[in-house]
């Protein structure tokens, strides 16, 4: 510290860099930890309902979070509210480190939920931190609106698909970690790394993402139009992805086609490598496909009008009963985290096109309320959806939910600084 100290402020690039190290770091554990829990409730019996209800505070949580989050970042720093998160992700992993499988399954389920809320409240107050921090790096182009929301949409699309890859790293982890050395010690270690990343976030400066006018309680939710249609439209594509992928899929792997827990994890973690991977070339993508400005309201519609699609075929597919339904899942999966990764790399842009650096971290906030409001939805009817009517029911209800955000982006305004859609 006093080193850093002498060599006088970190520049803008330098804060960037800390914050999205601390966010990679972040994001390997919640990864890990996501599919530790899966596997282990479920070797333990419990019902794919039962294993959704887990997470259902960390999603529920994640709502209030990201609403109140944005504020507090504004009031008070996004310093403040990335040091809140991951101290209390470290926090959630040394819960779970003494619990036992001869524990009685209400008092397992209980205090799972509560560490999980803990972790949910955890990730999204370390998401929103670093994400909104990008506005306030990102220089302002006065002369030239246009380069400005290119490189808007560059540094969005590299933190986003970084993150994203390092979460398939982590699936991939937890699932070799419960493989080799359990639940509990495996929790233990990952509390263990991530205080060790905390530690390099100790010299950034407290004003990061400070509001000169504090704002108040009446600043919580969004009066833009843009804002608001965007994020219902993100309620919606999340739900789309969740209510098949976060349980359902995982348990289908292991009980219909007979994966190993690694095996799952592995895949799952290869899917979240390439979708991250397609998020952070979202640019380069676009202009190879010869579009060079920055992506307007038309890609928004676009891509999300693709993606309603691809879960539908794949439930037709396994409904006809084709001979190898495994292939037509995964191959699926494929098509759909290429699509998905770029329709969510484009609203991840146009949150921040939609707002101004001065308040990001209130607009960025509400946004990824909707988000997890959209997670907690499909995570519930992922458990719910799929003792019902397996994989297939989950697939169909993603289809609808993805209709559902096409239908809110066709009402969605021009990004006020946007010369060209």
């Amino acid at each position: 510290m006093a080193a850093l100290a002498r060599r006088g402020p970190l520049s803008a690039l330098q804060q960037y860099g800390i914050v999205t190290a601390n966010y990679w770091a972040f994001t390997l554990t919640d990864g890990a930890l996501r599919m530790l829990v899966v596997f282990h409730f479920h070797e333990l019996g419990y019902s794919t309902l039962e294993i959704a209800f887990l997470f259902l505070f960390y999603e529920f949580f994640g709502i209030i979070t990201n609403l109140y989050g944005g504020w507090l970042g504004a009031r008070f720093g996004l310093r403040l509210t990335m040091w809140s998160g991951t101290l209390m992700q470290v926090a959630a992993l040394l819960m779970l480190i003494p619990v036992a499988d001869d524990w009685p399954k209400w008092l397992s389920v209980a205090y799972v939920m509560v560490a999980q809320a803990i972790s949910g409240i955890a990730k999204d107050l370390n998401k929103m931190s670093a994400k909104s921090a990008i506005k306030t790096v990102v220089p302002e182009t006065p002369d030239d609106h246009s380069q400005g929301e290119r490189q808007l949409f560059k540094w969005v699309a590299i933190l986003t698909g970084s993150k994203n890859a390092l979460k398939g790293v982590g699936f991939f982890l937890g699932g070799v970690l419960l493989t080799t050395i359990g639940f509990n010690a495996a929790v233990g270690a990952m509390a263990a790394g991530l205080f060790g990343a905390f530690l390099f976030t100790l010299g950034l400066p407290a004003e990061i993402g400070r509001m000169k006018q504090k704002p108040g309680f009446s600043a919580l939710f969004s009066k833009s139009r843009g804002i608001n249609v965007l994020s219902l439209a993100r309620f919606f594509l999340f739900g789309a992805r969740d209510v098949w992928f976060v349980v359902a899929l995982p348990v289908f792997l292991q009980t219909a086609l007979g994966w190993r827990f690694w095996e799952v994890g592995g895949f799952m973690g290869l899917w979240v490598i390439g979708y991250g991977i397609v998020q952070g070339s979202a640019p380069a993508l676009r202009r190879a496909w010869g579009q060079s400005g920055p992506p307007g309201v038309s890609a928004v519609e676009f891509w999300s009008a693709l993606l309603t699609a691809i879960p539908a075929l794949i439930a037709i597919a396994l409904w006809r009963e084709v001979a190898h339904p495994g292939v037509a899942v995964v191959a699926g999966l494929a098509i759909f985290g290429v699509v998905f990764a770029m329709n969510s790399s484009i609203h991840s842009y146009m949150i921040l096109a939609y707002t101004e650096a001065e308040d990001v971290s209130l607009n960025v906030g509400f946004y990824y309320m909707a988000n997890a409001a959209g997670r907690l939805l499909g995570t519930v009817l992922s458990g719910a959806l799929f003792m019902v009517g397996g994989l297939q029911a989950c697939l169909w209800s993603s289809a609808l939910l993805v209709a559902a955000a096409w239908l809110m982006s066709t009402r969605l305004p021009a990004p006020p600084r946007q010369s060209v859609a």
